[in-house]
């Protein structure tokens, strides 16, 4: 079943999406397609839980809205149910905020009915911490011959990081030869321990093996091992450490002339001292452990007793930045680049009740879906998010919440280069491997 919007084969200014997930990102993407109502017109909330769903709901209402809302039941490890569910909905896009182990299912109903599709992280197994775009990447050709587009990545990072490298090589470059990604998250929310988006995806993250990619090749690190200082705008000097992170893997095929891309996250020192006291005592293992009679993963057990991620807004203060540098050449010379997000932790709570985290996450997958929709990224096809035309998003961003700032400042980039940027390289790593 399909739309008249999908059927006329016209240009799409408004319609109908499906938002799978009703957590902390939920949440933001319900509350960003509610203020874009003149492109949403209607939204339709599910997940397992469905009082979670008639909260949001209740939530947009109450502030008012010409989005047309309603609210579903579906377990989304069920490809039957969620057929069922789109064709009963017949949204024009599924926006998938649900968990990163239920992307293939949801693609794979997708499919059956015809539906556009966006994600905002990459296909996790549940039983392996490795996180790689081959099992999404596997339906390119499916999406294309059913006449549908999947948008993968369609968050901050992966997502908007995506986008600010496709900008950057499309206005500044002939070629950029070196990637940081670095996220900073300098807010506080004053619990000794807590995860800004679900614990169980943020402490497989990481408590995995760092790596990153050099001369076409993945550099292996253990996990935590290279810590870096920066002094990040409107944070100020913050330790960063080298993570593995999934729009690696994508940005070293689609930007041109990478030699090497990196991923940097910071953390506190309370962070680091609880994980590495939980990991000691096997509270992060993802491997079932047999307790009075059942069956129970730790790391699940752990996500249950620490502090719901969507709770967290009220209490937390502070900003975070986001952003990339890029070196490379334009016109045969050497180009330093940077470009970045702030964004204030009380602010986003004010306009959608969540914090910093969730709303850089959740306002890109409004933005992606919205490309999609209005037909500005409608293509056949299986896609990261930095193979469209980076300008109708990089002006969406502006207008819908998370702008963004270019710093050409040779003397910064300079200083880089000298302290860390370009040193190291393969000497970081302990082993080359995937």
């Amino acid at each position: 079943m399909t739309s008249a919007l999908r059927q006329s084969g016209k240009e799409r200014k408004m319609g109908k999406a499906l938002i799978i997930g009703a957590g902390g990102v939920a949440g933001v993407v319900v509350h960003k397609c509610c203020q874009n109502s003149e492109v949403f017109t209607e939204i339709c909330i599910a997940s397992r839980t469905k009082s979670k769903c008639d909260a949001l709901k209740k939530q947009v209402e109450e502030k008012g809205t010409k989005t047309k809302v309603t609210t579903a039941q579906v377990d989304a490890d069920s490809v039957p149910q969620l057929v069922e569910l789109i064709n009963k909905e017949n949204p024009d896009i599924v926006i998938n905020v649900a968990l990163p182990y239920q992307d293939l299912t949801i693609m794979d109903a997708c499919l059956e009915t015809k539906t556009d599709y966006v994600d905002t992280a990459n296909y996790e197994h549940p039983d392996t911490a490795k996180f790689e775009y081959k099992y999404q990447w596997a339906y390119r050709e499916k999406f294309e011959k059913a006449g549908i587009t999947a948008l993968l990545g369609s968050g901050f990072d992966p997502g908007v990081t995506g986008v600010f490298c496709a900008y950057a090589q499309k206005h500044y470059f002939d070629e950029i030869n070196y990637i940081d990604i670095l996220d900073c998250n300098g807010g506080d929310h004053g619990y000794p321990f807590a995860t800004n988006f679900n614990p169980e995806i943020n402490i497989r993250e990481v408590s995995a093996k760092g790596s990153y990619i050099e001369d076409g090749k993945w550099v292996e690190t253990e996990p935590m091992e290279i810590k870096r200082e920066y002094d990040f705008e409107q944070v100020g000097k913050k330790d960063m450490y080298l993570l593995h992170h999934e729009e690696l893997e994508s940005l070293a095929l689609n930007i041109k002339g990478i030699k090497r891309i990196r991923f940097f996250m910071t953390f506190g020192q309370s962070y680091l001292t609880h994980l590495k006291c939980l990991e000691d005592v096997g509270m992060t293992s993802i491997k079932p452990i047999m307790y009075e009679g059942r069956e129970i993963v730790p790391l699940q057990f752990l996500k249950a007793v620490l502090p719901d991620p969507a709770s967290l807004g009220p209490r937390t203060v502070g900003k975070t930045n986001i952003g990339c540098i890029c070196i490379g050449k334009k016109d045969g010379k050497e180009v330093h680049y940077k470009v970045y997000n702030c964004c204030d932790h009380q602010e986003c709570y004010k306009e959608v009740g969540s914090q910093a985290i969730s709303y850089t996450t959740g306002v890109p997958a409004m933005i992606g879906a919205m490309m999609v929709m209005t037909g500005k990224w409608k293509k056949p096809g299986v896609y990261n998010i930095e193979e469209f035309d980076p300008d109708p998003f990089m002006d969406a961003l502006n207008k819908w919440g998370l702008p963004w700032v270019v710093d050409e400042n040779p003397q910064i980039a300079a200083k880089l280069i000298q302290n860390w940027l370009l040193t190291g390289g393969g000497n970081d790593g302990r082993n080359r491997g995937k």
